[in-house]
């Protein structure tokens, strides 16, 4: 179903899922507004090559309207004027992402709570939180104008593997449960105004930083199996994009509402696939392959 006339809000999607997702939505006709901090004329503190100017420019290649708003999700008066300029250029928002993050280079893989640097620890929750707190605050209020308002909660893992599976440590553990509760929060009170919320996860994802730190490009990513063989169950960002596309046309996607999803499982529900055609399910392998200590194998899971 096309999505030409809705208004989108990706916050955060100067790269991985959050540009995936926007790319995606401008494929379906949408017009979507794409903010972050790394413009062309300033890196944020990531100090990456990806802009927000070039993932509009892409949304409009795909077919949609992209159009491109500095703003720190952190700063409540820039994330404000974001809204107000929506509100002014379209009178109206149907969808609204939330895949602020920024934590990359802030958690420390199995640092205990004491041993973490708290610094970048509670700068990482605030990030990863606070962020999508302010977004909402001042975006849903325009989203809930109109009656059929998707909200997107992005995140890593579903509640029921985050629930018994410790993540990474203990600030990103709490930054992604955090996250799958404010959908589940969402929920409640945007259901019986119209609308609907979701957590939503990708898989193991093929972002350009995760690219990068195994020294492939998106054409040689297998080459990366000889250092990391479960990386054969990943995906590119453009399928928990069409996960997001498929949400926002979908006309009884209220049957979602305040559950957590993930792109391997809305694949099933929606078929669509990835780019190249299969349908990776990377929770359900976690849960069934890798966490176990099985040998690699994707038969069945993409």
């Amino acid at each position: 179903m096309t999505l030409e006339g809705r208004v989108a809000l990706v916050a955060g999607a100067t790269r991985g899922a959050g540009r995936g997702v926007a790319v995606q939505l401008g494929a379906r006709g949408a017009t979507v507004y794409v903010s972050g901090r790394s413009t062309r004329g300033r890196r944020s503190e990531y100090d990456r090559p990806e802009t927000i100017e070039e993932t509009a420019e892409l949304v409009t290649a795909a077919g949609g309207r992209g159009i491109a708003v500095v703003a720190d999700h952190l700063v409540p008066g820039e994330v404000e004027a974001l809204v107000r300029r929506i509100d002014s250029e379209q009178g109206r928002l149907d969808v609204l992402v939330n895949d602020i993050w920024g934590g990359e280079l802030l958690f420390e893989w199995d640092s205990t709570v004491w041993e973490h640097d708290l610094d970048k620890g509670l700068r990482l929750l605030r990030l990863a939180v606070e962020t999508h707190a302010i977004t909402s605050h001042f975006a849903v209020p325009l989203l809930l104008r109109e009656p059929g308002g998707l909200v997107v909660e992005m995140t890593d893992g579903t509640t029921d593997y985050n629930a018994t599976h410790y993540r990474v440590s203990f600030f990103y553990d709490i930054a992604k449960s955090s996250v799958l509760r404010m959908a589940f929060a969402l929920g409640h009170e945007l259901g019986p105004r119209g609308a609907t919320a979701v957590a939503l996860t990708p898989g193991w994802l093929r972002s350009e930083m995760m690219l990068d730190a195994y020294g492939v490009t998106e054409e040689t990513w297998r080459d990366a199996l000889a250092k990391s063989p479960h990386f054969a169950i990943s995906e590119t960002p453009a399928y928990v994009g069409r996960a997001v596309a498929a949400l926002a046309a979908d006309p009884e996607v209220s049957r979602w509402n305040g559950q957590s999803l993930s792109s391997g499982r809305l694949a099933q529900v929606y078929g669509f696939t990835d780019l190249d055609g299969s349908r990776p399910d990377a929770w359900r392998y976690l849960v069934e392959v890798q966490d176990p200590g099985h040998p690699p194998n994707t038969t069945g899971y993409r």
